[in-house]
């Protein structure tokens, strides 16, 4: 069942930004990665799924409704981590957390501790005072404390150190074992990796690839040829590397990277 549907989406801003006939589907339980550099359209489709935008053309649904049209009641039911997160700068982190409690209609704490407790935050002080990444980690907590079942995260890391950001991707990964839906907009290609069943590439507002991380592997193996000294090292090395041995030539398959994979589509003529 597809949780998220967009079909045909076009936003066009001028001068090739924007998005333009973006179709993809994310399945219910399905953690999908959304890669692309800045400017590439991953916020502008994000922004449309949490109906901050109408599409100019196309279709844009959550859980069979219009994110435009039905944005009120689909926003009870996600938790959204914004590219760029806009606080109250004069409130503490615990006013802030109350408030969005309070706006997305959360009774008692909800998961509120246990976030709190995961990721280390004490926030008491003024948001103007804090860092990046205890803002950020602000911003985990009132994304995940009220268990939606859909989760929009648009660089969620970001600020955030190595053992914060492995602590969040524990996170997603429980989080879809637990059937939750989760689009993941990242510039981290680890946290990716670790985490998605399928993945697509967004380049110059249009989608460049779309398939599952193993699956782009495969179509973007890399073959290397080795010469040795005699046949038996040659075999020798064949039953080591998986190779495919041709007298004293063995040739090599390795799978690239979900980083190189990505630079094939953006660097490729570099």
């Amino acid at each position: 069942m597809s949780v998220i549907e967009i079909n045909n989406l076009t936003r066009d801003y001028g001068g090739e930004r924007g998005v333009f006939a973006l179709s993809f589907k994310v399945e219910q339980g399905e953690a999908f990665g959304f890669l692309g550099p800045n400017g590439a359209g991953k916020t502008t489709t994000i922004r449309h799924l949490m109906g901050f935008i109408r599409s100019q053309q196309g279709s844009v649904m959550i859980s069979g409704k219009d994110c435009w049209r039905d944005s009120a009641s689909i926003q009870k039911i996600l938790g959204y981590i914004p590219g760029e997160i806009s606080f109250f700068e004069d409130m503490t982190g615990t006013e802030f957390i109350r408030f969005c409690a309070k706006y997305c209609g959360l009774r008692g704490e909800g998961r509120t501790k246990e976030m709190l407790d995961r990721f280390e935050l004490r926030p008491k002080g003024k948001i103007k005072k804090m860092s990046k990444g205890m803002k950020q980690k602000i911003g985990i907590v009132t994304a995940f404390m009220h268990n939606p079942e859909i989760l929009l995260l648009d660089e969620p890391t970001s600020g955030l150190d190595p053992l914060m950001q492995n602590r969040f991707i524990e996170l997603v990964q429980e989080e879809k074992k637990a059937g939750k839906t989760i689009l993941m907009s990242s510039h981290m290609f680890e946290e990716v990796e670790r985490t998605c069943d399928r993945i697509g590439i967004i380049r110059a507002g249009k989608l460049a690839a779309l398939d599952s991380t193993e699956a782009l592997r495969e179509k973007h193996l890399r073959s290397y040829t080795v010469t040795l000294a005699d046949e038996k090292t040659a075999a020798a090395f064949a039953g080591d590397f998986a190779g495919k041995p041709e007298g004293t030539r063995v040739t090599v398959s390795a799978k690239q990277t979900l980083e190189e994979i990505f630079l094939n589509y953006y660097g490729g003529d570099q």
